[in-house]
C-alpha cells in the first residue's frame, strides 16, 4: 500500500515513481522459493498500483532478480535466473510497464550482469518491458575498491567504473561476456541484513 501511495503522489506531482517491491536474497531458500515469494509481494504492489490508480505506462519497476538465498550455497545459473525472473514478472507485471530496472540485491558484480544478459537474451518469453540495471554496490563497488578515498588512485577508480558500465551496457543488449569482464567481479557483494 506504501508503494502504491508514493506513485500514486509522484505521478499527481508530475513525477515518474520508481516503485521498489525487493525480495532480500537473506536466507537459505531456494530459487523456487524467491520466485513464489517474488510472485506474490510482486501480485501485491501490482494490485494495489492499480487500486491506487498508478498510470502503469508512467511508472517503473525496480525488483531483485530471482535467485536462491545467499545462504543456501547455492548460485543459479544466467538462463535459470533470468527464466524465473521473466516468468515471474510476466504473471504479474501489466505489458504497459515501460521498464524494469533490476536491483543486485548484493549479487557479485558478474552474477548481476549475467543475469540481466541472461534476460535480454532470451527469446522464447514475453518480455514486454525494457530491461535494464539500476545497481548501486554491482556498479560501483569495484570503483571504490580501486580508489579507497585516495586522490591518487582516482583514475584507477574511474577505469573501473567505466569498465562495469561497459560489462552492464552489454548485458542491458543481451551479450555481456564473463571471459572479458576478469574474476575480480565474481566476488558476493552480500551485506547480511543490509537495511535502507
Amino acid at each position: 500500500e506504501t508503494l502504491a501511495k508514493y506513485a500514486q503522489l509522484s505521478q499527481m506531482a508530475g513525477l515518474v515513481p520508481i516503485v521498489e517491491p525487493e525480495v532480500m536474497i537473506d536466507g537459505d531458500h531456494d530459487i523456487e522459493t524467491c520466485q513464489k515469494v517474488s510472485e506474490k509481494v510482486w501480485a501485491a504492489v501490482t494490485a494495489a498500483l492499480h487500486a491506487h490508480g498508478v498510470i502503469f505506462e508512467g511508472m517503473l519497476l525496480k525488483p531483485n532478480m530471482v535467485v536462491p538465498g545467499s545462504d543456501s550455497g547455492k548460485v543459479a545459473a544466467p538462463v535459470e535466473a533470468a527464466r524465473a525472473t521473466i516468468t515471474t514478472l510476466s504473471r504479474t507485471l501489466p505489458a504497459a510497464v515501460p521498464g524494469v530496472f533490476f536491483l543486485s540485491g548484493g549479487l557479485s558484480e558478474a552474477n548481476a550482469s549475467a543475469y540481466l544478459s541472461a534476460m535480454n537474451a532470451c527469446t522464447d518469453l514475453p518480455k514486454p518491458w525494457v530491461l535494464r540495471f539500476s545497481y548501486a554496490r554491482a556498479l560501483q563497488s569495484s570503483a571504490l575498491k580501486a580508489w579507497q578515498g585516495k586522490d591518487e588512485n582516482k583514475e584507477k577508480a574511474r577505469l573501473a567504473f567505466l569498465h562495469r558500465a561497459a560489462m552492464n551496457s552489454d548485458a542491458a543488449k543481451g551479450i555481456y561476456d564473463a571471459v572479458k569482464d576478469g574474476k575480480g567481479a565474481q566476488a558476493s557483494l552480500f551485506v547480511r541484513g543490509n537495511a535502507y
